[in-house]
Parts: structure tokens; C-alpha cells; sequence
């Protein structure tokens, strides 16, 4: 049976309510500028919220995968969801169980990126089943459930989190090694309730992605704070487009010049990681406008270098995370 996008309520927002009602459920319920002149707002205020009963059904949803990882940006257009892509095929290729969540609800680029356009969800007793790519690879996205892919979704932040929310306790990944979710530029609603979400269980952090000049590492050192405000660590930062190669000699040529150091620098000055660069390849963006993996015909190009040794690091710092929390728990029982 095919699934389709339920309209959340979860939020409960009433009918009477202003139109951007964050929902009675909402830490913010009557206290938030869009509850002013509500007829709701002083009952919104006084109640007294009951933990949400879906956090239990997420934390034993996820209890069966491993490493959670989310990829953030700040800024559009950096290469985020092409990053997310990427990381899935090639730790699927080092014969890992793996699960690609796009929670970009407004522009879902994964079914595109992973040639999975024109795919539907479909629903069992276990929940829904993501598409798969090959065995080991599997995709969960609202793309796969847009009757027609040029339809826009015009959603505000209660369904759009209402959806992110049956991604997480609905979703059927089995046992996995690694989630990694895409999600939408920003530090908005979507980051606010996946975090929510996956502080009900284990997750190990997320990886940032930038490009190297300072008009998009203005808006991603934002999420570097956002990272720090909610308590989430920063795995490391990703350089990409860093520089062009040159498909006749494999030359770099600096495109977008990094006037304030870069984001090796931006990653000194905030004390987390740096993973790496990855220079502007034409292979890479014709395997994401194929749908395939950029490692697998390329791997004496320079950006396939790159992204190895980023995937190499991101599995060292999982699997210490791992040890960390085997020891942790032995210690606690």
C-alpha cells in the first residue's frame, strides 16, 4: 500500500487560531509574537504540557541504528544535500547499512540526487518502508510522495514538524549502521524538531557544509552557534567547492576566493573539526545529475580523494563514539 502525507496534528493547532499558530503543543504555545490577539493565547499560556508521547515511540524506533548523523548549512546552494548524497553512496560502499532522511520538506532534492525519481513510499505492518537504492542503501523523503514533482509544497512549520515527526516514529529502517539526515538551510522549525526528536535517543552530531567565501561562512558560523545552543555536536566542517579541477589536466584553480581564511579557519576559530575540502569537479556534477555515485569511475580525481578521507574520519569518530557509549553503559549496569 503506498503512503501518502498525512496532515499532522500533533501540534493541535485550533481551528480559530492565528495563521502562524506554532500549536498548543509548543514550548512557545501563547508566548510566541504570532499568539498575540489569539483567543487562545492565555489558555496556551497557563497549560501545562505533558511530555510528548511520540518521543517513546521515536527513541524505540531509532533503537535500531547505530550512528544518526544530520548535515546542515546555513546557507542555500552550498552543496549540502550533493554532501548527504555522496557520504550515503560511499559508506553503502564499504558495505555498511545505511538510511538517507531528507527532511527538506520544501525542496526534497534526494530522490533526484540518488536517481530515485518517480519512487513511492508504500506502507506494512512494520510502517513505512523506505525506497531502495540497493540493499544496503535505503531513502526516505517527501519527494517520493508529491503526486506530481513539480507540485510546491506550501506548508507552514506545525505540518511541515508534524511530517518530520512520522519520519522518525513511523519510518521502518530495520538494523542500520548510519542515518544521515538532509535537511533545509537554516535554523529554523525543521532543525528545532529533529534535534527535539533525536534527543529522545543516541545521535552522534552533525557535519557542517560551507563553501569558502565569507558571504556563506557569515550564515554558517550561525549554525555553529545554533549547534551550541542546542547542545549538538559538531562533528566537523566540509569545504566544498573549495577550487575547480580542471578535466583535461586535474589542475585546481581557486574559484571562490576565501577572503576571511576559509573554512578551515572558521572551524580553528570555533574549535571543531575540519574534515576537508572538496574541490568543484564536472564528474561530481554529472553523477548527481545521473543519480549515481561520484566514487565509483572516478577514483583518481581529486574530489574523490577527498571526500574518502572525510568518510574515513566521520567512521574513526563514530566508532569511538560507539566504544564511549558500550563502555558507558557496561559502567552504568
Amino acid at each position: 500500500m503506498s503512503a501518502s502525507p498525512a496532515t499532522p496534528t500533533d501540534n493541535d493547532v485550533p481551528e480559530n487560531a492565528n495563521e502562524s499558530c506554532p500549536g498548543t503543543m509548543s514550548e512557545s504555545a501563547g508566548r510566541s509574537k504570532a499568539c498575540e490577539g489569539c483567543p487562545n493565547q492565555a489558555a496556551c499560556a497557563s497549560a501545562v504540557r505533558k511530555p510528548d508521547p511520540a518521543l517513546v515511540e521515536i527513541r524505540d524506533r531509532m533503537a535500531t541504528v547505530k550512528h544518526k548523523i544530520l548535515v546542515l548549512s546555513g546557507k542555500g546552494g552550498v552543496g549540502k544535500s550533493t554532501l548527504a548524497a555522496q557520504l550515503s553512496f560511499a559508506l553503502a560502499a564499504h558495505q555498511l547499512q545505511v538510511g538517507l532522511l531528507d527532511i527538506d520538506i520544501c525542496g526534497p532534492s534526494i530522490p533526484h540526487l540518488l536517481g530515485l525519481t518517480g519512487e513511492q513510499v508504500h506502507q506494512s505492518g512494520l510502517g513505512w518502508s523506505p525506497v531502495y537504492l540497493e540493499d544496503n542503501l535505503g531513502v526516505m523523503s517527501i519527494g517520493f510522495m508529491l503526486p506530481n514533482r513539480d507540485d510546491p509544497v506550501i506548508w507552514r512549520g506545525p505540518r511541515k514538524n508534524g511530517l518530520i515527526k512520522q519520519f522518525m516514529k513511523d519510518v521502518f529502517w530495520g538494523e542500520i549502521d548510519y542515518l544521515l539526515v538532509d535537511t533545509p538551510p537554516g535554523t529554523s522549525d525543521e532543525h528545532l524538531s529533529i534535534v527535539e526528536f533525536l534527543k529522545a535517543t543516541t545521535f552522534d552530531g552533525a557535519i557542517i557544509v560551507t563553501t569558502p567565501q565569507e558571504i556563506a561562512l557569515s550564515d554558517v558560523r550561525k549554525e555553529i552557534n545554533f549547534c551550541k545552543k542546542v547542545g549538538m555536536r559538531v562533528l566537523g566542517v566540509v569545504e566544498n567547492m573549495s577550487g575547480f579541477v580542471c578535466p583535461h589536466c586535474n589542475c585546481e584553480t581557486t574559484i571562490f576566493h576565501p577572503s576571511s581564511g576559509g573554512a578551515e579557519r572558521m572551524a580553528r576559530d570555533f574549535n571543531v573539526p575540519f574534515l576537508g575540502r572538496i574541490p568543484l569537479d564536472a564528474e561530481l556534477a554529472k553523477a548527481c545529475e545521473m543519480g549515481c555515485s561520484y566514487l565509483q569511475d572516478n577514483r583518481d580525481r581529486p574530489g574523490v580523494r577527498a571526500l574518502g578521507e572525510i568518510v574515513s574520519q566521520l567512521m574513526t569518530e563514530a566508532e569511538k563514539m560507539e566504544r564511549i557509549e558500550n563502555q558507558n553503559a557496561q559502567h552504568n549496569s
